[in-house]
């Protein structure tokens, strides 16, 4: 019988065909944590599982990307109660300003296609972009693995998504995702996982963007072929490709010929519409950044619409690269030079403003287009304040306008 990629990577880890329903214990090759949670487990691991050690410290990355530097007292006691943790158990740390914990594990290498990389932060689907299966987990269950090595997972039925056709220009990734919520909505791949075909010409960049939202649609996983770019890249075993006889629950077919520039409405990630309907509507802040959409490409391409313009007076534009490599590639040409002259605000590599802790927070009323994955309400500050979730080309135009604008149509 067929197998999809996640079939074949459960069984692979189980040691024996294994069947979507199924409940299978394995040894995660990958287990993730970021600063704002890791205290906590520790916590659970010595308060409530009376272990003072973890079972493999090579199982586990720490990486410090939540806040970031240190916003308060508080954190930075917790970062450092962290730091000491990982020294003493030998855990490899990322610390603060190598950049966001999804974007740091795949440019490391240390997400890798066939592999089960579980992360205690919920985009941790972003993992499946290089042929993973990437997952989230609660911090109790984290713990769990820290002190066994082993956990738990139900096999998913998986749902497929299959495209056709390329982008248009002013389209790109993040309005496929967007228009993949509009389709499915926030429960509509509930304990699924998402495989994407149809895509093996999507650069990594724009697989990230897609796997980092799986999540959003209540996805366990969403993960990629290796193909392209990515089995150029990694190691792709010989046991993982697509099986033409596997079983899927359901398939969502999308010719990208016909999709539009997306805008999310708040406050919900699935409340999608065509960005032709919200032209016009006043902003007051821009945040290109998140893992979702704070690479070199995304800033590259902020960088090109922002060149020979400047950012309204009457929005605040804040950059956040995704990672210290990011930020280095926007460094080696004019990238980031563009986007400071003309009214960028550069901030620490990480997660930024993304959750409303530091380094840009909403105020009262104020309106926001975020190239991020959430627009819940109070997420980046004020509950009375409005968050959109845009493109980078979107966001870069409406930046220079002070209103959501089509960057098909901005004026050169």
């Amino acid at each position: 019988m067929g197998q999809t990629l996640t079939e074949q990577i459960f069984s692979h880890a189980a040691g024996r065909p294994v069947v979507p329903g199924e409940l299978v214990v394995v040894q995660p090759d990958v287990v993730m944590s970021h600063d704002s949670l890791t205290p906590g487990i520790i916590d659970i691991l010595q308060n409530e599982f009376g272990k003072n050690e973890v079972f493999n410290p090579d199982q586990l990355v720490f990486v410090f990307d939540h806040v970031t530097p240190a916003s308060t007292v508080g954190t930075a006691d917790g970062q450092n109660r962290v730091r000491a943790f990982a020294k003493q158990q030998n855990i490899r740390l990322f610390d603060i300003g190598r950049g966001i914990c999804h974007q740091v594990l795949v440019e490391e290498g240390i997400a890798q296609p066939g592999l089960i990389v579980l992360g205690a932060d919920s985009h941790s689907t972003s993992y499946g972009a290089v042929g993973a299966f990437g997952s989230g987990m609660g911090s109790t269950d984290v713990a769990v693995i820290w002190a066994t090595g082993k956990t738990w997972l139900r096999v998913p039925e998986t749902l497929r998504i299959q495209v056709s056709g390329r982008f248009r220009e002013g389209v790109g990734p993040k309005d496929l995702a967007l228009y993949i919520g509009r389709v499915l909505t926030i429960s509509g791949a509930t304990y699924q996982a998402i495989e994407y075909h149809g895509l093996d010409w999507l650069p990594l960049y724009g697989r990230q963007t897609l796997s980092s939202m799986a999540v959003e649609l209540g996805a366990k996983a969403g993960i990629f072929p290796p193909s392209g770019e990515v089995f150029d890249r990694f190691q792709t075993p010989e046991w993982l490709f697509v099986d033409p006889d596997a079983h899927y629950g359901q398939t969502i077919e999308i010719n990208l010929e016909d999709l539009e520039p997306q805008i999310a409405l708040p406050h919900a990630v699935d409340r999608v519409v065509d960005l032709s309907s919200l032209v016009g509507t006043p902003i007051q802040q821009v945040f290109l950044g998140t893992c979702t959409n704070g690479r070199y490409e995304d800033l590259r391409q902020a960088a090109d619409i922002l060149t020979g313009n400047q950012v309204s007076e009457k929005v605040r534009f804040i950059v956040t690269p995704a990672s210290k490599t990011d930020l280095q590639r926007a460094m080696a040409d004019d990238t980031i030079n563009i986007l400071v002259q003309a009214g960028a605000v550069l901030t620490t590599p990480g997660c930024g403003v993304c959750m409303g802790r530091h380094q840009g927070t909403l105020g009262k009323n104020d309106v926001c287009l975020s190239t991020g994955n959430r627009n819940f309400r109070g997420r980046m500050g004020d509950p009375s304040s409005s968050i959109y979730l845009v493109s980078p080309a979107v966001a870069a135009a409406s930046a220079i306008t002070g209103v959501v604008t089509d960057p098909r149509y901005l004026e050169r």
